[in-house]
């Protein structure tokens, strides 16, 4: 058996070691618990296992599943970019891509001059929050009384 590590690295991420796969691998930015879950299963390892005992050949496993999740056995439901604007195809973004689709889609709303990007604009809540007594910027928030003999 292999010596444990204390830190894995998984697709440009470092992943505690002592932590169990199905967790650790939720420290990658785009990759929830029930994807980890599920590429867990699919390499064949125990989800339980702790991530400093996997071997070499199931880290790079784990990234080749990562890099092309349809291919390896992982539905199109669980990805997180399904049928992508510009491609037209099932997606699984990771990492700082993640980062950058995400700015890409709040310019385009922009662009577009859709509300959400409006809203966007703005600093205003995007997703139909009230605005009455939250998202209140600025020095002058509430109610100041008026004193006697002023109108």
């Amino acid at each position: 058996m292999a010596e444990f590590r204390h830190i894995v690295r998984v697709s440009g991420t470092d992943l505690k070691g002592d932590m169990q796969l199905q967790l650790a691998l939720t420290g990658i930015k785009g990759v929830g618990q029930m994807m980890a879950r599920s590429i867990a299963i699919l390499v064949e390892c125990n989800p339980m296992e702790k991530m400093g005992n996997l071997s070499d050949e199931d880290v790079e496993k784990i990234e080749k599943v990562l890099e092309s999740p349809l291919e390896n056995g992982i539905p199109a439901w669980m990805l997180n970019r399904r049928m992508d604007a510009e491609t037209g195809e099932n997606l699984h973004v990771t990492g700082s891509k993640l980062a950058m689709v995400f700015r890409e889609d709040i310019n385009n709303m922009r662009k577009i001059r859709a509300y959400r990007g409006i809203r966007h604009e703005s600093g205003l809540p995007v997703r139909g929050q009230r605005t009455k007594s939250s998202f209140r910027t600025g020095s002058s928030i509430g109610v100041r009384r008026k004193k006697k003999g002023e109108k």
